[in-house]
């Protein structure tokens, strides 16, 4: 059995350590944290509890990222010490000890490496996903409630607070679409990736005939509005409708008119929002995911503008980005990334890192070709 190469392997941990590091800015963090801090302890912070509460998420957030970049250099240096007393005593259980280690270093590493990576304009924000059933019926119905609950239990998984905003529920089962916030710094960077129409192949449960079906269903990611955005939209560009909020099969969960559609009229986006039991809450969220939307639809138009300038890049998302085929064979693939896993039942519990970090290096790679 081949032995591991501890001194190689900590000298490239310290070698990606570095890199991290001179992206991360340890001191520039210490700085961010400080003034932070001091605007956290000042008497009159909660006399305004929206500014407050995003001044302490993120001085939460800026010591999380400074402490796993530290944590992860005293770990290394423990590592270190321990391979060397294991030597020092030939104990090999030691050793296995620090096997172990070493591939929990690399894994938490390998996180912070692709959190450097995410320097887009948004990608610090926050979330905002809409997942909408497409074709293939009550299968695409079926779908779209089960990534909904693949992207909740990632968000779990993570300890990232998720709330979902809006459900509109299909006759039969499933979801018509839902809408939820993951309300955590760079979660629009990494779920960005996860944007465009995902496939599914199964032997539906809902045919008769236990045929094999093809259904679709898109995920649209936003980043969310910060009031410095400046997305203003006029009252007259607004549509809004009242509704009572429904459950389930029609079923009646609000006696009131809470329930509120917003429709931007130049451009047709339609935002519904029944979370909230106060028509006037659902209205503000609506309007924020609405600004939301636009200003991620300004930036793709822009985006636009530069490649048409800078001529054809042939390289897209394309219609089709992921495929989740439950039968004949278990396959999770990423079209783009070529990533694949054989396990859908991990996936749609949440199991998506891999998923997501590939996507992340892909969309990386993209971006270097088109500026070279």
């Amino acid at each position: 059995m081949a032995t591991t190469d501890f001194p190689a392997e900590i000298r490239a941990l310290r070698t990606t350590l570095e890199s991290i590091q001179a992206v991360s800015d340890p001191t520039a963090l210490e700085a961010k944290i400080a003034l932070l801090s001091e605007q956290a302890s000042a008497p009159d912070l909660w006399d305004d509890p929206d500014s407050a509460q995003k001044v302490t998420s993120a001085l939460s957030a800026t010591q999380a990222e400074l402490d796993r970049v530290n944590r992860l250099g005293g770990r290394i240096d423990d590592l270190e010490t321990l391979v060397e007393m294991a030597a020092e005593e030939n104990d090999a259980d030691a050793l296995e000890e620090a096997d172990a280690e070493l591939v929990g270093i690399r894994k938490d590493m390998r996180e912070l490496e692709v959190r450097t990576l995410l320097n887009g304009e948004y990608d610090a924000r926050e979330a905002v996903v809409t997942i909408r059933a497409g074709a293939g019926g009550v299968d695409a119905a079926d779908f779209a409630e089960m990534l909904l609950r693949m992207y909740l239990r990632w968000a779990e998984r993570h300890g990232y607070p998720a709330s979902v905003m809006d459900t509109s529920y299909a006759e039969e089962a499933g979801l018509k679409s839902a809408t939820f916030e993951v309300k955590v710094p760079y979660a629009f960077g990494h779920l960005s990736v996860e944007a465009g129409t995902h496939r599914l192949v199964r032997i539906s449960p809902f045919d008769n005939q236990g045929r094999r079906q093809t259904s679709f269903a898109a995920v649209e990611v936003v980043p969310l509005i910060e009031q410095t955005d400046s997305v203003e939209i006029p009252e007259s560009e607004i549509k809004v409708d009242v509704f009572r909020s429904s459950g389930p099969g029609g079923q009646s969960v609000n006696t009131t008119d809470s329930a509120v559609r917003m429709t931007h009229i130049p451009t047709g986006i339609v935002v519904s929002m029944q979370n909230e039991k106060s028509q006037i809450q659902n209205r503000a969220a609506a309007l924020r995911v609405l600004q939301s939307r636009l200003l991620l639809q300004r930036q793709e138009e822009e985006r636009a503008a530069k490649k048409e300038m800078a001529g054809d890049i042939k390289a897209s998302w394309g219609d089709q980005m992921r495929s989740y085929v439950l039968q004949p064979y278990q396959m999770v693939k990423d079209l783009r990334t070529e990533h694949e896993v054989g396990n859908p039942s991990a996936v749609f519990d949440g199991d998506i890192d891999d998923f997501l970090e590939a996507g992340i290096r892909w969309r990386r790679g993209l971006q270097a070709a088109a500026d070279s």
